[in-house]
């Protein structure tokens, strides 16, 4: 009696395992089939939102000009300013 217990026992952790291994093995053959499909679907959607980014980006920080009128937006800044206690200034000569 107590050999059939173990034995059932065994069996259904046997079967357990197979279960086991056969979901894990049936899910990456499923993967490897649709991940192309997927990855396509990620980019495209990827793509489309960058596309709207943009679109939105540039209606929103365009306003509408009439044609013919220049306009500036900004100023541009003065970065560099000229320091005044460089050195003398040496005008080099080519020599033939």
């Amino acid at each position: 009696m107590v050999n059939f217990v173990s034995n059932t026992v065994q069996m259904k952790f046997i079967q357990t395992l197979l279960i086991i291994l056969l979901i894990f093995f049936g899910l990456r053959i499923l993967f490897r089939l649709l991940a192309p499909y997927i990855m396509r679907y990620i980019a495209k959607k990827a793509g489309e939102r960058f596309q709207n980014m943009a679109q939105g980006y540039s209606s929103q920080n365009q306003p509408p000009k009439p044609e013919g009128e220049t306009v500036i937006d900004e100023v541009p800044r003065r970065e560099h300013t000229s320091n005044k206690n460089v050195g003398e200034y040496i005008d080099y000569e080519e020599i033939d």
